[in-house]
């Protein structure tokens, strides 16, 4: 048998209640933990060739690749996983990447030589800073970093090759705040202050002086609360293209003219969100994706530009059929000087890997084909869009997965996996290990969307804020109803988990629902909204306020206190498995200390993982590992018996 004192070194002592590993359950498993992933991160200014983040090790690291299906050449070599790489955009000899430590988030950024490969570090080692946007002219980048007191994300300018130049062109107030280009002439940078994710402000910064315009008005000077995102000069530099939710429940590609403030609108009856989109070098094309219900769509469409105003756009139909019927398209990017854009594409048979198309041959190339551990695609399985009711008649939406009923016969035992955020959607993309639950323990998988969640609407994603944050639980009570009307599903073999905020969810439905379940598994999840506020990393506590409510507030206080799943954990008596990260800035530790204390206490089961160089979820393939065989005993043991 492999002792739980076995684990790999990068796990900490801390693995309390956690059984003996069957020596042959890493060997079982292994091929699913053997899938790797592709994601685009920037192009070559003077070639067709690329920077993308993949693992051939323990994290993703930055490689290069040269043509479609050419090798991928790595770069970098850190423990600590890379976040993301761009490259200086006239001559390309360098490029700048972003990293942190054992999981903190307190990124640093860093410049690679293609000539040596000497890399520099170019902040203070010390801040949170974020991923360098670049100039025109390709001689500074801005970035923001809580450099000055911790908590505030002021707008620093700095030329890579000379840190002498490095310096904070302005200060600011918050920790939402985030740089998006700068105008053709250099002169001035576009940032969105974000206060919620249904309240930013768009502001112009100068250069040099760090003078500041802002360009929406505040509610108080008659303005509306309204969400922008995803922000691009125009190139005449008299106006921005940007999406928002003004005037929509979704959000919509806007042109916005700079001297008056109109909005023109370019796809106005849209009925999803446009997630991303970019514009390409001379401006003239926009590539844009919808988000269907969590699923992608590609468009390429023409600007038309008159009088300092969109006059017309041609949609196109879609350029990319994904062969799986569920796919989720991320990060598109033109290339900056050449009728090229990347994106990466992810779905259920598929993790994540690089395609362009092009517009002298308008066709989708592949560039990357990630390893799947060597099992056959068509043995995962394509998830189903299901609807329930809930208490208030509202109808929502989540995806379920079911094993081989051939293979699988009767009703199968059911997870429950809700995601975090809250304002994030789960999106049909590759389950990764989580396939071993499908195929090997023969479990359904149901990923519901509750209220709060993105892709649906600003009015759905109010619905949890604050005092309504007991409505999302009964979202869950919701689909419990539901899952008794499916003959497919075992009603009585239910386990519900999930990571951060839906970690949060799995402990309040342990609280309020334990009757229900047969156990359950919390990943860096909280356990009291209001001492995750008090102990959260500072540059993010108001924007979480927004969400959560304010604990300052006494009424408010009192609210989290007595629906707090910590001062209800009596009614948890269902075993509970608990996962931390003992760097996580975002969920502390102590989260996870105080309920697994607490339940320890009162007698219920629980088994509780820690690894020491780990933040807000396990990034190191030997600690991810680790943790998943640990999760497959602990389903073993109380779900499946």
């Amino acid at each position: 048998m492999v002792q739980a004192a076995d684990a790999p070194k990068t796990i900490s002592p801390l693995l309390d209640g956690i059984p003996s590993i069957p020596v042959d359950l890493p060997e079982q498993i292994g091929r699913y933990t053997e899938f790797r992933a592709a994601s685009f991160q920037d192009w070559d200014p003077t070639r067709r060739e690329m920077l993308i983040l993949t693992r051939f090790a323990d994290t993703n690291q930055v490689h290069r690749v040269a043509q479609p299906g050419g090798a991928r050449t790595q770069l970098t070599f850190f423990p600590d996983r890379v976040e993301s790489a761009t490259t200086q955009p006239t001559v390309g000899h360098y490029f700048v990447f972003s990293k942190g430590s054992g999981g903190n988030e307190f990124n640093q950024n860093y410049r690679y030589n293609f000539a040596d490969g000497i890399i520099t570090l170019l902040t203070d080692g010390r801040s949170k800073n974020s991923e360098p946007v670049w100039s025109n002219k390709g001689d500074r980048v801005a970035y923001t970093s809580t450099r000055r007191n911790g908590t505030d994300t002021d707008i620093y300018v700095e030329s890579p090759t000379d840190l002498k130049s490095d310096k904070m062109l302005a200060e600011v107030k918050g920790g939402g705040w985030d740089i998006q280009d700068w105008s053709p002439d250099d002169k001035q940078l576009l940032v969105i202050e974000e206060i919620s994710i249904n309240e930013s402000y768009l502001w112009l910064f100068d250069t040099e002086s760090g003078e500041r315009k802002d360009l929406t008005p505040r509610p108080s000077e008659g303005g509306e609360k309204v969400s922008y995102s995803r922000a691009r000069f125009a190139k005449d530099g008299k106006g921005i293209f940007v999406t928002t939710d003004r005037d929509s429940e979704f959000q919509r590609l806007a042109f916005v003219d700079l001297a008056s403030g109109k909005h023109t609108f370019l796809i106005p009856e849209a009925k999803w969100d446009i997630d991303d989109w970019d514009l390409n070098a001379d401006g003239t094309r926009i590539a844009y994706v919808f988000n269907e219900n969590g699923r992608s769509t590609l468009h390429v469409a023409s600007v038309g530009m008159k009088e300092n105003t969109v006059s017309a756009i041609s949609e196109t139909d879609p350029v990319f059929d994904p062969p799986q019927s569920a796919a989720v398209i991320t990060g598109l990017h033109w290339h900056k000087h050449d009728n090229i854009f990347a994106f990466n594409v992810a779905s259920a048979r598929s993790p994540s890997d690089v395609y362009a198309w092009s517009l002298d041959a308008p066709k989708v190339t592949r560039w990357t084909e990630s390893e799947i551990g060597g099992i056959p695609a068509s043995q995962f399985v394509e998830p189903k869009l299901v609807t329930w009711k809930l208490f208030d008649d509202r109808e929502i939406s989540g995806f379920l997965y079911l094993p081989d009923s051939q293979k699988y016969p009767g009703p199968r035992p059911v997870v429950v996996n809700i995601h975090g955020g809250p304002e994030a959607q789960f999106r049909p993309g590759f389950l990764g290990r989580n396939n071993y639950i499908i195929n090997e323990l023969g479990c359904a998988m149901i990923f519901p969307n509750v209220r709060g969640s993105a892709g649906y609407g600003k009015t759905f994603l109010k619905l949890d804020n604050g005092f309504k944050r007991e409505d999302s639980y009964k979202d869950i009570a919701a689909l419990l109803d539901w899952i008794k009307t499916q003959p497919q599903l075992a009603a009585d073999r239910i386990m519900v988990t999930g990571g951060s905020y839906g970690g949060h969810m799995t402990l309040a439905v342990a609280t309020y629902y334990a009757d229900r379940i047969r156990c359950a598994l919390d990943v860096v999840g909280i356990s009291n909204l209001r001492t995750f506020l008090e102990h959260t990393e500072s540059y993010r506590r108001d924007l979480r306020r927004v969400e959560y409510g304010d604990e300052r507030d006494p009424k408010m206080r009192e609210f989290m206190e007595r629906t707090a799943p910590l001062n209800n954990a009596q009614k948890i008596i269902k075993p509970l498995f608990v996962v931390a990260g003992a760097n996580d800035p975002r969920v502390p530790k102590s989260e996870a200390d105080q309920i697994v204390a607490t339940l320890k206490k009162q007698g219920t089961p629980v088994w509780y993982l820690v690894a020491k160089d780990e933040g807000h979820g396990f990034a190191k393939k030997k600690n991810a590992d680790f943790q998943f065989y640990a999760t497959v005993q602990f389903i073993r043991e109380y779900l499946l018996k």
